[in-house]
């Protein structure tokens, strides 16, 4: 799997990027992560990558035409490719979409900043992605979380396999049972706290019901697809 993240503060990602398990897929060659600096696609002196609004107001928006130029230089087979835009109007990313997306070769990722993105983007993308209701300073965060929920679905990346499908989300709304390790009494002052005895019982059949008793479901869960929110789907970047 290769992540190409577009953004004009590539050195965002360097400590995250290079620790813990997503470090690990990187140096197993199971995925690979470029960082584009937009910046590389300016032709002016300061390296312009944004301009005012036109019809006036705050901020600053970010230029369609060297968006345009870095995608059509990353681009390479639009058919295993998936091109995302961060945006707070976008769809709502799950862990549904992420194994979506994991059947993926390529993923490239366009991290907006200031008031947004030129709207004439929309026609080289494939889907506006936000990571929840609420504004970011940019789409880097959201492009670490993307990055994140898709690696550790990709075949050889966790340590146990079944990881993956026994934790929250692997089923639509549905919320993992309680986890518990040693010591067996957690004691603070006079108050003892226990593992459930079950637990400790060793009767896999009894913990294997314990445990589907105690799967919770998600408050307000909306199934796939009914988000209200509808997205640009073209594809008509022309390379």
């Amino acid at each position: 799997m290769r992540f190409n993240i577009i953004t004009i503060f590539p050195e965002i990602f360097n400590s995250y990027f290079n620790e813990s398990i997503i470090k690990r897929a990187q140096k197993n060659n199971l995925i690979k992560i470029n960082i584009h600096n937009l910046r590389d696609w300016t032709k002016d002196k300061h390296k312009t990558v944004d301009d005012a609004p036109y019809g006036g107001g705050a901020g600053m928006v970010m230029k369609v035409d060297i968006l345009y130029k870095a995608l059509k230089t990353i681009v390479k087979n639009k058919k295993k490719t998936k091109i995302i835009l961060f945006s707070a109007k976008g769809k709502k990313w799950n862990q549904q979409l992420a194994k979506k997306y994991s059947k993926f070769d390529s993923i490239i990722m366009v991290c907006g900043r200031y008031e947004g993105v030129d709207e004439r983007i929309l026609n080289f993308i494939d889907d506006e992605i936000s990571i929840g209701d609420y504004v970011l300073t940019g789409g880097e965060i959201p492009a670490m979380t993307v990055v994140d929920s898709i690696t550790r679905l990709l075949p050889g990346v966790l340590g146990n396999a079944t990881s993956s499908k026994d934790e929250s989300h692997s089923i639509s709304g549905q919320l993992e049972y309680p986890q518990y390790t040693r010591p067996k009494i957690f004691t603070v002052g006079k108050k003892k706290y226990r593992v459930p005895k079950i637990l400790l019982s060793g009767d896999h059949g009894k913990i294997a019901q314990w445990r589907n008793k105690k799967i919770k479901k998600q408050n307000n869960y909306l199934p796939p697809n009914t988000c209200a929110v509808k997205t640009n789907n073209s594809t008509s970047l022309s390379l």
